[in-house]
């Protein structure tokens, strides 16, 4: 790449940078002003002086932390739709928090008005933000010219989610197999600014990337289940020698009470405030076909325990009277409630009882049917370390992948939690939960290549 057009780019995106958070500093200056300017010293008149130093300090605290769970301030990789969205669900969670402090401090009840009407402003200013900062983005940052280098031929459906996504950091204008010579891979990463390595054999991606530290490129990789497992090891020294320790993960007897008592907790309120849904839904399955209400289906969590999962039934009756099958995305067996309760998540709600019972947690890796188990984990031994750990009603395969998200990548998904798992993170995906229930990508039908689809990694071994 030319020395002149390098320099340019690095301007370029340097600017990029500052301007950005520029922009995300006046929003967030905006927020704020509007709720401390206008519902506490309006509505409340209790934050005064230091007070409301503290208070505004603290709403921002709060609400930067928001954003960066729902990834509020990223209107570049997402659409503006769902940018105002997570915006909405930042700043509307942070000021229902402060309406309920302030009427503990001001020890009266205040009409929820004037803040119904602030939150009506602020969402008028993420829109409008949203809609600038897509512009901003499309006009002025290019995506960087990007190598990938790969070792497997399923590069084809991931460089199909980059074409597919309406804007993309990664411009991939150089493809090249592993198995090129290595002068021909070195010649297509100098020619470009980003390298991806993906599915690349262990001692060539090694080399590899020593080789883009040195040219300072920026480059990527995808990770190897025993990557996603060093995630667990912790630094020791013996003497002058580094080494780095893996215990198996037991968690404390403080931990697991603190998370059954959220589980208990939060599963009571779930089931309380769905109540009306949930009443809805029993009687529109009833109406439609007079079948039975609800499903279930036997699933693994901890220690290989087998246990009937329950949901709302969202197909036809006897569904599978000729074996297990795979529900598509248009699959003509789902019911016309089915349809809309699948899309909205409400099928999940009866799980809530399940939670309570103590056979699942609010968070963990999703239960598989028990004959899925059994093929994956004879294609690939290492998803029985799922099961570990207790299943969850929502977890992080759901919500960093998709529905169709192939069984390898959910089962990378899954292992990165658990082991980075704790009550911080069950919380963080808690609350994000609350935004994937309204994105329809999430509630797709496995397409028929991600059907089956269990590969094993490179450098890898198989157990047979």
């Amino acid at each position: 790449m030319d020395e002149r057009h390098r320099e340019s780019r690095i301007r370029k995106d340097s600017f990029s940078r500052k301007s950005s958070i520029s922009i995300i500093g006046i929003q967030l200056a905006l927020f704020s002003c509007v709720w401390i300017a206008y519902y506490n010293l309006y509505a409340f008149r209790t934050h005064r002086g230091l007070g409301g130093t503290v208070s505004l300090l603290l709403y921002l605290f709060i609400y930067t932390r928001l954003v960066k769970i729902y990834r509020a301030d990223k209107p570049a990789q997402y659409s503006v739709g769902e940018t105002v969205f997570s915006q909405l669900l930042a700043f509307g969670i942070t000021d229902l928090i402060f309406y309920v402090e302030c009427c503990f401090i001001a020890r009266r009840y205040v009409s929820v008005l004037p803040g119904l009407m602030t939150t009506l402003v602020q969402l008028l200013a993420a829109c409008v933000w949203a809609v600038v900062a897509k512009r901003y983005y499309m006009n002025h940052i290019t995506p960087q010219e990007t190598t990938i280098v790969y070792g497997d031929e399923s590069v084809s459906t991931f460089l199909a989610k980059i074409h597919n996504k309406p804007w993309s950091l990664f411009n991939i204008h150089r493809q090249i197999s592993a198995g090129k010579s290595m002068a021909e891979m070195k010649a297509a990463i100098d020619a470009s600014e980003t390298v991806i390595l993906y599915q690349v054999d262990y001692s060539l991606r090694e080399e590899l990337m020593y080789y883009c530290m040195n040219q300072k490129k920026v480059f990527y990789v995808t990770p190897t289940i025993t990557d996603i497992m060093a995630y667990g090891f912790e630094n020791r020294h013996f003497i002058d020698s580094p080494l780095m320790k893996y215990n198996a993960y037991e968690e404390s007897l403080t931990m697991t009470a603190l998370k059954r008592s959220m589980d208990i907790t939060l599963s009571l309120f779930g089931l309380i405030i769905t109540l009306p849904i949930s009443l809805a839904t029993m009687l529109a399955i009833k109406l439609e076909d007079r079948g039975a209400i609800f499903f279930r289906q036997e699933r693994y969590t901890k220690n290989w325990k087998k246990f009937q999962i329950i949901k709302f039934r969202s197909m036809v009756m006897d569904a599978e009277k000729t074996g297990a099958l795979v529900c598509g995305e248009y699959d003509s067996r789902i019911t016309r409630v089915g349809a809309v309760i699948r899309r909205f998540r409400i099928d999940e709600i009866p799980q809530l009882f399940n939670v309570l019972k103590g056979d699942m947690a609010l968070v963990g890796p999703r239960p598989e049917r028990v004959e899925n188990v059994a093929h994956y984990t004879e294609e690939l031994p290492q998803f029985a370390y799922r099961m570990q750990v207790k299943s969850g009603l929502t977890g992080y395969a759901q919500l960093y992948g998709k529905y169709n998200t192939s069984a390898y990548d959910k089962l990378r998904l899954d292992l990165i939690y658990i082991e980075n798992r704790s009550l911080f993170l069950d919380l963080k995906l808690i609350m994000l939960t609350l935004k994937i229930l309204f994105i329809p990508g999430s509630t797709q039908g496995f397409s028929e290549e991600a059907v089956g689809l269990m590969k094993v990694e490179p450098g890898e071994r198989r157990v047979s």
